[in-house]
């Protein structure tokens, strides 16, 4: 493959296959099921199938295609395991595997965006890909000046594909909704689209990468690797080495995942206040923990600006639903902008649903686990639960939106983890509106 698939009526195609496919294996299944097949085998195959449906059409087509992929993984947590699990091999991959672009067209692109002598800049180019991901792919090379690097090579025709793709994907939103049950993909896709004209032009990323090594500069827990060179296509940073996070929860022991994911919430929760920017790309493939036990973050195209650091209001509604002040979070909830305009909410239901997300901060540790996430989903979207109709009264305004998900992925990624974290201390530290006022330790 010389790039990624242009024509708008074979990935079109492409995507429809998804939800038909789904559809015409649980019709197959129904009909097995009639004749007296076992009930929970042909539920097994028939996830498992789809899932490498979804991991062979969302990694070829590449573009927008495979960056709703990418968004799925850092989901999967709050799926129900019997549901999660078949699609958690496949996801997984799409985190840092694509089908490699062809050298010629690696050399290609770079010509256009460093000059036609653009290898007297390297002292050695491996042109074999490193890493392959959603709009472009990582070449490791040595610098003139000897320093070892990372090239990161836009695919031709990741602009007119990444877009093209998530409006497809918005038109499918229903019929995808079989591929990660519990989760509501139509907002994560328009979420997305707003997002990602922005990842397209790396000068824009290497801009958000340099501010983020400079506020991380010399950090005992954090490495963002400094950037050498940028193009709009291009972009060269140096090198780093280390066991990425979809590694350790797949096989680290407890310690590693233990020390994995309070750094991921150091750089989280220190972001805003430090860098005035918050990652907003947190799938574990972004992570890496290197030998020294710092965590190594790359790609910065998609961040959140957040000039006045993280939004005091979210600050305050934590802290008011952490200390139960029911009608002072009403009060602020309505002023805001986060309840729906006619719905009128009980100020104790409000409590009953927000504090539950805010529960690892009752404690000076946490284990944060898959279990824990998906009571959280099943609370909120079970049609029965009260929780479930107050969520129905309450709005989130768009300026919070990138917030909230970066949040949700992050604290997925530490619960496919299952780490232990002193989550406390570190919101403390970074944000201490949110626990100004609690008990040490709260009794119950």
């Amino acid at each position: 493959m010389s790039d990624i698939p242009r024509s708008g009526v074979h990935r079109t195609a492409k995507l429809a296959s998804l939800p038909l496919g789904v559809a015409g294996r649980a019709a197959a299944g129904w009909g097995r099921r009639l004749v007296g097949g076992d009930g929970e085998l042909i539920s097994a195959q028939l996830s498992a199938r789809s899932a490498e449906q979804l991991f062979a059409v969302l990694g070829e087509l590449k573009g927008g295609a495979m960056k709703f992929g990418q968004a799925l993984s850092i989901y999967e947590a709050a799926v129900p395991d019997e549901l999660a699990e078949p699609y958690r091999d496949a996801l997984t991959r799409l985190q840092s595997a694509a089908p490699p672009m062809p050298a010629r067209d690696v050399h290609r692109v770079l010509a256009e965006q460093l000059g036609r002598r653009w290898y007297e800049r390297f002292a050695e180019f491996d042109d074999r890909p490193t890493a392959a991901a959603s709009i472009g792919q990582v070449h490791r090379a040595v610098w003139h000046d000897g320093r070892d690097v990372a090239v990161k090579v836009q695919y031709p025709g990741a602009d007119e594909a990444l877009l093209a793709d998530l409006r497809q994907l918005g038109r499918f939103s229903r019929l995808l909704q079989p591929l990660m049950p519990g989760l509501e993909v139509k907002p994560l896709i328009a979420e997305l689209r707003d997002r990602m004209a922005e990842e397209l032009d790396y000068r824009d990323e290497a801009d958000n990468q340099r501010a983020f090594a400079a506020a991380f500069n010399d950090d005992p827990d954090i490495k963002v690797p400094r950037v050498v060179a940028s193009a709009p296509k291009a972009m060269i940073s140096e090198w780093v080495t280390g066991t990425p996070l979809s590694a350790i929860i797949r096989d680290g022991d407890q310690a590693t995942r233990d020390e994995a994911g309070r750094r991921l919430a150091e750089f989280h929760y220190a972001s805003p206040p430090r860098a005035k920017l918050l990652h907003a790309d947190p799938h574990p493939g972004n992570f890496q923990l290197m030998p020294d036990g710092r965590l190594a973050v790359i790609d910065f195209g998609a961040v959140a600006r957040l000039p006045e650091g993280s939004p005091l209001v979210l600050q305050l509604m934590t802290r008011l639903a952490l200390r139960g002040e029911s009608e002072q979070l009403m009060d602020l909830l309505r002023a805001e902008g986060f309840v729906r305009e006619g719905m009128r909410p009980e100020p104790e239901d409000v409590v009953a649903y927000l504090a539950p997300f805010a529960e690892p901060l009752l404690t000076e540790r946490f284990r944060f686990s898959r279990r824990w996430l998906q009571r959280q989903a099943e609370r909120v979207g079970d049609m029965r639960s009260p929780d479930f109709r107050t969520g129905r009264a309450l709005n989130l305004p768009p300026q919070h939106l990138l917030i909230h998900r970066v949040t949700f992925g992050t604290l997925g990624v530490m619960c496919q983890l299952g780490a232990e974290i002193p989550i406390r201390g570190i919101v403390a530290r970074w944000q201490p509106t949110i626990t100004e006022g609690l008990d040490p330790e709260p009794e119950g």
